[in-house]
């Protein structure tokens, strides 16, 4: 499995590095707010999945690079799925994979976790919230990315 995944506590933790494809890339997300890039790269999980019992599991690794001259803390998240059948699901919660991350200036937070859909296709978008210890909270976007199976 190239990302790297291990599973633990129901969610899947980021332990080493993984090298994707052109195409994995074309699927995931880079955007940047206030000097917080938040890149993203998911990637369908057949060993976990079961198409025939509509339940398609993928995993996404997150980048997230705190281009910023303050200290931030990842408080809080908030994620937009929406699978092929348009149905919308909203998914808010503190910290990430268990995590209120410090982030200092010029360094990097990653983590990979999983999202579980009843179609072989949706999408997933959203915001982190930090905090800033002399500043007002900000909300960073979380680009748009896509959630594919491979067609048989």
């Amino acid at each position: 499995m190239p990302f790297g995944l291990r599973f633990a506590r129901g969610t899947f933790l980021f332990y080493s590095s993984c090298v994707t494809t052109t195409e994995q890339r074309n699927l995931g997300s880079d955007t940047t707010t206030d000097s917080i890039r938040v890149e993203v790269r998911p990637e369908y999980l057949p060993t976990y999945s079961d198409p025939e019992g509509c339940r398609y599991i993928f995993a996404y690794r997150v980048r997230v690079t705190n281009g910023s001259t303050e200290r931030i803390t990842l408080l809080s998240r908030h994620w937009t799925i929406v699978d092929a059948n348009g149905e919308r699901h909203e998914v808010k919660g503190r910290g990430v994979v268990g995590q209120t991350p410090l982030i200092d200036p010029g360094c990097i937070f990653e983590y990979a976790s999983f999202c579980p859909i009843p179609t072989a296709w949706g999408t997933m978008e959203g915001s982190y919230h930090f905090d800033r210890p002399d500043a007002e909270p900000l909300h960073a976007k979380v680009g748009r990315f896509f959630l594919v199976a491979p067609t048989p």
